[in-house]
């Protein structure tokens, strides 16, 4: 089983959820983990939980990153937890990395210390979300990337994320035919400005992947796409309104059952949809977000994740490297060059 670098300290809550996190993982798989932080902050949560220790290591460091640090000053902190269990990813030590820390730091870490796969010009954080499925066996989660790793980018680097998309979709969602879709405001293949046209014409062209054209904002909760591709100021607004919608849902069916005894009576004949919205749209659920790109992965959690939330990303990063994503994304880029 592959070993897993965890960020002990990363996050709104580390080092007590991302370590019972940790612990529950030890117990219900073989996954070996490595704990990157203070050591005595670690073994003191630990010691209040059942856990495997076969299957712990601890790494220690003294410096953490907090969530409001500037990312390049950040880094600078070299025996900051984060710094340090990619620095042990790169030297060998684990085949992954999870951290629920700072996103800006994470990536620019990765970048500094990771080695990106030839052909690739820049990384792309990707994040799964909820969606209606259009026919049976289609994921209920489409994939989304860029989500924050970039700021703007052109035509050549959004292809290269619909092949990092798509072969993560084959490995990951067992998908062997993704349908990818590029992010814009109209189906036209002119639409968007030059850069979006291009990317258009070159995914049209582009062998091995099946493009279904421009999606708009409404298409994003439907199944048209599996893999859907955009520059990472968007992608992470995206994400972020999805995130927002779900708590808006549940605040208002809440309010609303406070309010008057006809509410009251709607909103528990709508219960079981709000609960089914609110299940979708939990986050615990899906691990994180994959920086794909680089030789070695990393997983970005939710910055508030829980335990189970940190469960959940360990065991998909030890998934993505038992499937072999980076040779399976290697291996499209080369197909094209």
């Amino acid at each position: 089983m592959p070993t897993i670098a965890v960020d002990a300290m990363g996050g709104d809550h580390g080092p007590d959820e991302v370590v019972k996190g940790v612990a529950q993982v030890s117990l219900e798989t073989e996954i070996e983990t490595l704990l990157v932080g203070d050591e005595a902050r670690i073994q003191a949560v630990l010691e209040r939980v059942p856990y495997n220790p076969e299957h712990i290591a601890i790494l220690h460091c003294r410096d953490a990153i907090g969530m409001a640090e500037t990312p390049r000053e950040a880094v600078k902190k070299k025996d900051a937890s984060l710094v340090v269990g990619v620095r042990a990813v790169a030297d060998g030590r684990a085949a992954a990395m999870v951290s629920a820390g700072n996103t800006g730091a994470c990536v620019l870490a990765c970048a500094q210390h990771f080695t990106l796969l030839p052909g690739i010009k820049r990384a792309a954080l990707a994040s799964v979300y909820p969606r209606h499925t259009e026919y049976d066996g289609q994921d209920p989660l489409a994939l989304l990337l860029d989500v924050g790793a970039t700021v703007r980018c052109e035509a050549p680097e959004l292809v290269q994320f619909a092949l990092m998309g798509s072969a993560y979709a084959r490995r990951i969602s067992k998908q062997p035919n993704p349908r990818v879709g590029l992010l814009n405001m109209g189906s036209e293949e002119g639409k968007g400005g030059d850069v979006l046209a291009d990317a258009h014409r070159r995914l049209r062209a582009l062998p091995g992947i099946t493009f279904v054209g421009n999606v708009e904002g409404n298409d994003l909760v439907h199944g048209k796409a599996d893999v859907i591709v955009c520059e990472g100021l968007l992608g992470n607004v995206v994400l972020k309104l999805i995130e927002g919608i779900a708590d808006v849902v549940t605040d208002v069916a809440s309010n609303a059952v406070k309010q008057r005894l006809l509410w009251r009576f709607g909103m528990t004949l709508l219960s079981r949809g709000i609960r089914e919205v609110a299940h979708l749209a939990d986050y615990t659920k899906y691990g994180g977000a994959p920086l794909l790109g680089f030789e070695h992965l990393f997983l970005k959690a939710h910055g508030r994740s829980t335990a189970r939330a940190i469960e959940n990303a360990v065991k998909v990063a030890a998934k993505a490297v038992r499937d072999k994503v980076p040779q399976e994304i290697a291996e499209g880029i080369q197909a094209i060059r």
